[in-house]
């Protein structure tokens, strides 16, 4: 199997698996990196020494984070038990790093709004969601018209992490906001389909089950891209949402004008609405539903910031007051 060849192999064993698109793009640029760090050499002909070597490298050398680490491993068993179909079996010194844990950068309510001050238009409506709904901020760029329920007080979160879809509350402060912010976004759509263009790409097979489906409101992105890009299969001028990082840079370059000496980034929000809300007296049960958990283990970890800690301890030198 050439070079080129495997990598096609990789994706098509991917997509077979139900990977998602991140997740395997993610392990083809590991398997690239692994591959050029041992000289182009076919993976074929290199074993779980080479595997456990290069993993020393990135832990000793470049520094990344034991996530990161866990990846590039993941990646490469992949590639050897579903791709070459030569397991790596047991090595010696190969084995998943041990992820440390980190607390969460959490803001207090007016550290929020000193933020959301600080930002405007599309990122402010977008951050806006993230801390009042809860929303990961992939989550938010992927957000379907139909998927904004105004009468419900509710958004329909389809297939996220881990592939499960959600339902969290959608918050009444950013309803006139977001409902105004829509009618400007179905003039776009509009105007991008009286000029042959305003479809959107579709889940699934939908494109042939329903293929008027791609220009219907309801399958418009909330936030979409400010360009439209050519589709080669369906040759055709599509709209994709907003990128990430529109909203991440506001957001960082917001949190610095500031001036609240905190590092702020676009998941600061989510775990900021989750932390409120305990502080607040909701169930961790229900935040649980609302964040998307697998395990309340994971909710869990932001009590520690309760005002009477995550065992409702109170400090020695605060008894006697």
């Amino acid at each position: 199997m050439s070079s080129s060849r495997l990598l096609v192999v990789v994706r098509d064993r991917a997509a077979v698996r139900r990977y998602s698109p991140r997740t395997t793009q993610a392990y083809v640029q590991w398997i690239v990196r692994y591959v050029r760090w041992n000289g182009l050499r076919h993976p074929a002909s290199l074993s779980g020494v080479e595997v456990r070597d290069f993993l020393t490298y990135l832990a000793r050398e470049r520094h990344v984070a034991a996530s990161t680490q866990n990846q590039a491993l993941a990646a490469l068993q992949f590639l050897y038990r579903d791709v070459l179909e030569q397991p790596l079996g047991e090595v010696s010194g190969l084995a998943a790093a041990r992820r440390p844990v980190h607390l969460p950068n959490v803001l207090s309510r007016e550290g929020v709004q000193r933020v959301l001050a600080c930002l405007s238009g599309v990122p402010l409506l977008m951050a806006q969601l993230m801390y009042g709904s809860g929303v990961r901020l992939q989550e938010c760029c992927q957000l379907r018209v139909k998927d904004v329920d105004f009468d419900r007080g509710e958004l329909r979160l389809r297939r996220g992490k881990g592939d499960r879809d959600r339902v969290t509350v959608l918050p009444g402060a950013v309803s006139v906001p977001l409902r105004a912010h829509l009618v400007r976004v179905r003039a776009v759509m509009a105007r991008r389909a009286a000029r042959g263009g305003g479809f959107v790409e579709l889940p699934g097979a939908l494109d042939r089950k329903i293929p008027r489906a791609s220009r219907q409101w309801g399958w418009c992105w909330v936030f979409p891209a400010a360009r439209e890009y050519w589709h080669v299969e369906s040759q055709s001028r599509r709209t994709h949402h907003i990128h990430p990082t529109v909203a991440q840079r506001a957001v960082a370059e917001s949190g610095r004008r500031s001036g609240i000496g905190q590092r702020v980034g676009c998941h600061t929000f989510r775990h900021s609405f989750a932390t409120h809300l305990l502080e607040s007296g909701a169930d961790i049960r229900t935040v649980q539903e609302l964040l998307g958990h697998r395990d309340v283990k994971t909710t869990m970890l932001y009590t520690h910031v309760l005002n009477r800690g995550g065992l409702g301890v109170r400090s020695p030198l605060d008894l006697g007051r």
